[in-house]
């Protein structure tokens, strides 16, 4: 594949979407499957800004294949691909930019998706899940803050930061949406499956994950339970030691299996985790609805806060499945955790309607580590 190819025979101006993780262009085809249903066009092109992890990269080329496959046109770009790659793809795009109608975005904390939206002439806005992310981006916006995200640890006002200020305070006022007599000029909207409060003016649709669920399954069930991986020690805000202790407990209270890899998280971490807790380590190649969705799959599915409390009880509506969360503990946290953490991460937990809480009352302490930390 090229640095930028497209199928330009079949591309649609009018909408054009930013991706640069395998949820957030689940989520797009979502939206769209949505926007159908409703009476929009149906094609739209969707620009992958393709990050250097090569987890992602594999994980973003299967989701490419079933957006093409809806219709829709991909634009790949290696927009990281070296000193001269931002210029290259702003360059590219640049034509895009000036056609396009609306803007989809995944992730309004990107950089590179802030200074694309600062190029857009676009009126229409529309900002789709990027997993919990979304909650704190709509807080923050709510609040006037500015845009960072939720486990960046200090200020954040760097010199790179410094640099790019004028950038991010224009995206963020362009995602802000605009008094009543402002909204015929331009519109922004929220596509989401998270338990948010938007700002008066923003509207929002809820994402039931109907694209999904018609599309894949439903999934054959096997009689053991299955554990889903964080990266929340790659981003360093849990420690390695109580992570792995954590797992091996809950698999073995739960009888699981096998451990559902995050797409961030390091070999070294993983083979630690398989030899030491004898679970079947798999890397999904395609975000975890689908793979889910798919089957096999556990009758119970454990996890740690994140976005699959959210998403995976509406993808696995109707199955069976029931999706547990194991909090996390404050002694689990690092020393270089946002202060922000411990709130954010019982908020995802919190806010989760369809999700079993662990451990429940009589039940072994399989989430429970110790009260001082170490």
């Amino acid at each position: 594949m090229t640095t930028a190819s497209a199928d330009t025979a079949r591309a649609d101006p009018g909408t054009l979407a930013f991706v640069e993780s395998p949820v957030q262009l689940l989520n797009v085809l979502e939206w769209a499957h949505t926007a159908a249903r409703a009476g929009e066009p149906a094609a739209l092109t969707v620009v992958v800004l393709a990050p250097h992890d090569p987890m992602t990269r594999g994980q973003l080329r299967r989701m490419a294949e079933l957006a093409r496959d809806e219709g829709h046109t991909v634009r790949w770009e290696n927009a990281r691909g070296g000193t001269a790659a931002p210029l290259r793809t702003i360059g590219g795009l640049a034509p895009l930019l000036r056609r396009a109608r609306r803007i989809v975005l995944g992730d309004p904390f990107s950089r590179y998706v802030q200074l694309l939206l600062g190029l857009a002439r676009a009126r229409d806005l529309v900002v789709v899940d990027d997993g919990t992310a979304t909650m704190e981006f709509i807080g923050q916006l709510a609040r006037g803050e500015r845009l960072v995200r939720w486990h960046r640890h200090g200020s954040g006002r760097g010199p790179r930061d410094l640099l790019f200020a004028p950038f991010a305070g224009a995206a963020r006022r362009r995602l802000t949406p605009g008094p009543d007599g402002a909204r015929r000029r331009r519109t922004v909207a929220l596509f989401s499956s998270m338990p948010v409060q938007a700002p008066d003016g923003m509207a929002v649709t809820a994402n039931d994950f109907a694209w999904t669920r018609g599309r894949f399954g439903p999934p054959r069930l096997t009689r053991t339970a299955d554990i889903v991986g964080t990266s929340l020690v790659e981003t360093g805000v849990v420690d390695l030691d109580r992570y792995l202790a954590a797992v091996d407990r809950l698999a073995r209270t739960h009888g699981a299996t096998r451990y559902f890899a995050h797409r961030r998280e390091r070999a070294g971490k993983l083979h630690r985790l398989a030899t030491e807790t004898g679970l079947e380590v798999v890397r999904p190649d395609l975000p975890l609805e689908l793979i889910a969705r798919r089957g096999p799959v556990g009758r119970l599915i454990l996890s740690f806060p994140s976005t699959v409390v959210h998403t995976l009880p509406l993808a696995l509506q109707g199955t069976g499945v029931q999706v547990a969360v194991c909090d996390i503990d404050p002694a689990w946290l690092t020393a270089h955790a946002s202060p922000r953490a411990q709130g954010f991460l019982d908020g995802v937990t919190g806010t989760a309607p369809d999700v079993r809480r662990l451990p429940e009352a009589g039940a072994p302490p399989a989430c429970e580590g110790e009260s001082d930390r170490t």
